[in-house]
């Protein structure tokens, strides 16, 4: 079985200068309204998105720590991150967290830091006078009181990072840095549908499996209206799994009945489940008797693709951008 790699690569942003931000800045956030008299001193990101946010934005000094980790930190931040505490590749405690006396705590998912937040509550942290921003991704057109990771009640749009994008550079008082990188995302962002339009695919399909929690578990895979969904959409290919939910789990017979003509594999670097690794699922699909007779499979249309691409993060246009060079490839060699 061929599997096609798909390494991302995303152009370093540098800070340039430009109106300062005005003080104080008032914003909705995630049905919490937020408040800046000024420009927060440091911050303790939890979750790959807000920390790569923070890094395009030239703002690796102002992160004192950082948590969540899903792959390797782009190369072009290697070095600053590389002189950054991490305080868990996976979910930091509480106390971690606020032993950092971080100015601002800034979360990728609700998940971590919401209602019922596995490391607190925004309330627990705006007792202790620490402010709380949450990925915007996470909440804009998504309820995450439904489903495991969420349901989405709307397609998810590349509006939302650039809104987070945006929010971040004002909240750190470099509203000139978040208008240049959201302009250069827009503009590959342009060209990359561009580029997808002109291919032109009929009666393509895919699905974009995540992780399981076991092996002989069902996967997790890309629900119909996340950042899979809009990068099949660009595309003109068809998502297999049509739930609203962020991360549905699909049995194997289902997905096979459905018969995608590709599956797209997340490669993680964390190993929180067996799944994690891109090798256990390469040997999955090769060896289950099940999927192993997918179309995808003994036809060598699996593609491994950065796992932080298939979320809404500053890393999701290159897998729109990269997924479209894959499948141009391939439809000229066939």
């Amino acid at each position: 079985m061929k599997c096609f790699s798909v390494a991302l690569a995303l152009a370093a942003i540098t800070t340039s200068g430009g109106a300062a931000q005005s003080f104080p800045l008032t914003f909705e956030n995630c049905g919490h309204e937020v408040t800046f008299e000024s420009a927060p001193e440091s911050v303790v990101t939890i979750g790959q998105a807000t920390t790569e946010a923070m890094y395009l934005l030239g703002l690796a000094n102002k992160v004192s720590g950082t948590a969540v980790w899903f792959t390797d930190v782009l190369p072009e931040f290697a070095d600053a991150n590389a002189e950054i505490e991490r305080l868990a590749d996976n979910t930091p405690s509480f106390e971690a967290v606020v032993n950092k006396r971080p100015g601002l705590v800034a979360s990728q998912y609700e998940w971590y830091v919401g209602p019922k937040g596995s490391v607190g509550t925004r309330e627990q942290f705006h007792d202790l006078s620490v402010p709380t921003y949450i990925w915007p991704a996470d909440c804009v057109g998504k309820d995450n009181t439904v489903g495991v990771d969420g349901t989405r009640e709307e397609l998810i749009s590349t509006e939302v990072i650039y809104r987070g994008l945006m929010e971040l550079s004002q909240i750190f008082g470099v509203p000139e840095t978040g208008k240049e990188a959201v302009a250069k995302l827009q503009a590959r962002e342009k060209a990359a549908i561009e580029r997808a339009s002109a291919l032109k695919l009929e009666d393509v399909s895919a699905m974009f499996w995540f992780s399981s929690s076991k092996m002989d578990a069902d996967p997790y895979v890309a629900g119909a209206k996340g950042a899979p969904g809009y990068i099949m959409a660009k595309l003109g290919v068809e998502n297999v799994v049509t739930s609203s939910e962020e991360w549905p789990t699909v049995g194997w017979e289902t997905l096979a009945k459905a018969n995608p003509t590709y599956i797209v594999l997340a490669d993680l670097q964390r190993r929180k489940f067996p799944a994690d690794s891109i090798e256990a699922k390469i040997e999955f699909l090769q060896t289950d008797p099940v999927a192993s007779q997918m179309d995808a499979v003994k036809n060598g249309r699996v593609l491994i693709l950065d796992a932080h691409a298939m979320d809404a993060t500053v890393r999701t246009v290159s897998g729109l951008e990269l997924l479209a060079e894959v499948m141009e490839k391939q439809a000229a060699s066939q």
